[in-house]
């Protein structure tokens, strides 16, 4: 039931498997535990001394027999906190050393949720005004419900600004998104509908492949490429295409 939560907070697969067997017995001896985890009992040591060493584990002796239990899962948010506190001092001087490699011009993409989700935080890290080219109010789609709102928290705080141009369809079809992202909008005409998206923002133009109204595909694709002379051009593209299109009252 947590396996894949405890795997994301960095534990093992059969850490895992062995700390939500302990929650569940209480206090077991390993032949116990190694039933309940289905984790081979050889195994079971392992991940318990490992369990230890993280403070989520304790073990003790009774009547001559090994016991372990284990410790309160609040211990976990403290592990959380620990690493966010030892990645925070050493993020500076990694982010100087990436910046100090990193060419003039790159091209790359990014694939699926996390991909889109990787999109998003160059959005927050470029703090600069974005222009969509084609919106198709993908970001309603309720894999995003719950990042997106922590995102949007955060990309009001840095007073990021959004300018849309939504394709025609989404004025009948998912008018909702208007009042998630604010004005100012407009809408291309109907005649210039696409499969596609561009945004623009900083030195980036991220270009979406897997997308229609309202939700991304079960893979979606985002090409990325960083250049400012290319950002350049295609705010320029940009500014052209919002002059044609009338404002919305």
């Amino acid at each position: 039931m947590y396996q894949e939560l405890l795997q994301q907070i960095g534990l093992s697969l059969n850490e895992a498997r062995v700390y939500e067997a302990l929650l569940y017995l209480g206090e077991a001896n390993v032949n116990s535990i190694s039933i309940k985890s289905k984790v081979h009992r050889r195994n079971v040591y392992d991940s318990l001394n490992k369990l230890i060493e993280k403070g989520l584990a304790s073990e003790t002796f009774v009547k001559s027999e090994k016991l372990f239990k284990p410790i309160d899962p609040q211990r976990l948010q403290e592990i959380i906190k620990e690493r966010e506190i030892a990645l925070e001092s050493f993020l500076p001087d990694m982010k100087k050393l990436y910046s100090s490699i990193q060419p003039n011009a790159q091209a790359y993409f990014f694939k699926g949720i996390e991909g889109f989700k990787n999109y998003l935080q160059l959005i927050l890290q470029e703090k600069q005004p974005v222009y969509f080219i084609g919106a198709k109010a993908f970001w309603l789609d309720p894999r995003l419900q719950h990042y997106l709102r922590h995102f949007d928290q955060e990309r009001k705080q840095l007073g990021i600004k959004f300018i849309h141009l939504f394709d025609y369809e989404i004025k009948e079809q998912k008018p909702e998104i208007l009042k998630f992202v604010g004005k100012p909008y407009r809408f291309l005409p109907k005649k210039y509908s696409s499969a596609t998206a561009v945004d623009i923002f900083g030195d980036y133009v991220v270009t979406f492949v897997g997308v229609k109204p309202g939700e991304l595909y079960e893979e979606p694709l985002q090409f990325v490429l960083k250049s400012k002379v290319l950002a350049d051009g295609y705010r320029k593209f940009f500014q052209c295409m919002w002059d044609s299109c009338e404002e919305e009252k």
